[in-house]
């Protein structure tokens, strides 16, 4: 929290020195979209847009190089980066073709303030201010909206140009917690969304999952514009799919998963933002294997094996939005090692007493235990009704000593078979041999196997059975 606090300061610090050093020029600096509209509703914000006004840009960069280093990463329609400051002239903006990026951008330093801002998506990011006059300049009533806590478009003519401010929507609503006014939503669920690339959704929805107290909240308003039905149909099957009312009175999957959501989100503040994205997309993801597999069975609704079932449509959820490595930490991996096991420790829970460390070290290899804990507990209390989560509390204890024990350097105890020895027994070299190692490992991790006499022993019965295995199926080919 201090680094942040340090960030805000130096960002405002530097952006003041622009300003000043513009007007000695000649010129105004405004300060623009997101930063304004956090201030006037007294939020803290280190995201500093600036406008420069009445200066070209040959003038403007001259200026801000005699206070730093500066960057053009906009030379078309001259946007400056210097430090965390993006600094441009005001612009227009229209639509030339049918791409998200097709856009004419014109930039022009006498452009009227009312025209710039014209460009905006909403009229609460279409207020500036001039910090050296404390003026804002609100063309749009922007404040009246804050004041009403709702987004409302800018300009219907030209709002839905850019399909992505739909999921911008989307994401501030959550976030800001407020909602879009009647005309935006119509012309919401109008817009389609099928040139957004990944990555652009992905910006969007993360925003959604890290920023929003509540992302549920977003959820929902992805629903009601219609683009979970556009964009996500892995979430689009879990609406209306039926669970058992005891253990989960809220109802469906859908509303079941807004829960979950909403409890990972409580959890993931002390976490390195890829654990965070992990964990958020394993509470999106866990019950995707629920439309396939529920069923009345006995007069009860049922979801049998929805575990093993939710893999696939997770892999093409994350591959829609193209989701895999971040500072190199497995997303992908580990989303599907949450889908794949979230049920694991309320089970080990009921049989506790004979569940071994081994069984932890094994499933440590395929997910990180402390992220399946915080997914398995919000997915307990993810439910309306009063539920004992406590097997979670279990599970976490188990899986930290368990881990502590690792980075204490007790890692995983040493095999006891190796391949020579199954060589010794005849076996030829090849994925048969790293296949029984594996599998007389997993009893040695079970106690199943305590010194080499036993292991041997248990080797000869593997590979008999492999071999009897072998010969049926070369009798009866298909």
């Amino acid at each position: 929290m201090a680094s942040e606090s340090r960030a805000m300061s130096d960002s405002r610090t530097l952006a003041l020195r622009v300003a000043r050093s513009v007007a000695t020029c000649d010129g105004r600096a405004l300060f623009v979209g997101g930063f304004v509209r956090d201030r006037l509703l007294q939020k803290e914000s280190s995201d500093i847009d600036i406008e420069v006004y009445g200066l070209t840009a040959q003038q403007l960069q001259a200026i801000l190089a005699r206070i730093g280093p500066v960057n053009m990463v906009g030379a078309s329609f001259s946007v400056f980066k210097l430090g965390s400051l993006d600094i441009s002239l005001p612009r227009t903006e229209s639509r030339i073709g049918s791409g998200h990026r097709d856009f004419s951008v014109i930039g022009d330093p006498m452009l009227p303030t009312e025209t710039a801002a014209r460009r905006r998506d909403f009229t609460v990011n279409a207020i500036a201010w001039d910090p050296l006059r404390d003026e804002y300049l609100d063309p749009f009533d922007g404040r009246s909206d804050l004041a009403q806590r709702q987004l409302k478009m800018v300009d219907p003519s030209t709002f839905g140009d850019d399909s992505l401010r739909v999921l911008r929507g989307i994401q501030l609503a959550a976030r800001l917690n407020f909602d879009l006014d009647q005309q935006t939503k119509i012309l919401c669920r109008t817009i389609p969304l099928d040139t957004l690339p990944a990555e652009r959704i992905w910006g969007e929805i993360e925003k959604l999952l890290l920023l929003a107290e509540r992302p549920s909240i977003g959820f929902s308003v992805a629903r009601d514009l219609g683009v979970i039905d556009q964009l996500f149909p892995e979430l689009a099957a879990l609406i209306d799919c039926p669970q058992e009312p005891e253990w989960h009175p809220e109802g469906d999957v859908w509303k079941h998963t807004l829960l979950v959501i909403d409890q990972v989100r409580n959890k993931i503040e002390n976490l390195p933002k890829p654990q965070q994205l992990a964990l958020m997309l394993g509470a999106i993801c866990h019950d995707f294997g629920k439309p396939s597999t529920t069923e009345l069975i006995d007069g009860r609704i049922r979801s049998l094996n929805h575990e093993a079932m939710g893999i696939a449509p997770t892999e093409a959820f994350l591959d829609r939005l193209n989701v895999h490595t971040l500072d190199g930490y497995n997303i992908r991996r580990q989303v599907i090692g949450l889908v794949a096991h979230h049920l694991t420790p309320g089970m080990w829970h009921k049989t506790r007493n004979r569940i071994k460390d081994g069984a932890f070290y094994r499933l440590a290899a395929k997910v990180d235990l402390e992220l399946l804990a915080y997914l398995a507990a919000a997915d307990c209390q993810g439910r309306t009704g009063d539920f004992d989560c406590s097997a979670m509390d279990w599970f976490l204890e188990r899986s930290r000593a368990v881990l502590q024990a690792i980075v204490a350097g007790a890692k995983a105890p040493r095999a006891i078979i190796m391949g020579r020895h199954l060589l010794e027994l005849g076996l030829q070299p090849g994925p048969l041999v790293g296949e029984i190692l594996r599998e007389l490992y997993e009893y040695q991790l079970d106690g199943k196997i305590r010194n080499l006499n036993e292991g041997i022993g248990t080797a000869k019965t593997i590979i008999a059975t492999k071999k009897l295995n072998l010969q049926k199926s070369s009798c009866n080919p298909e």
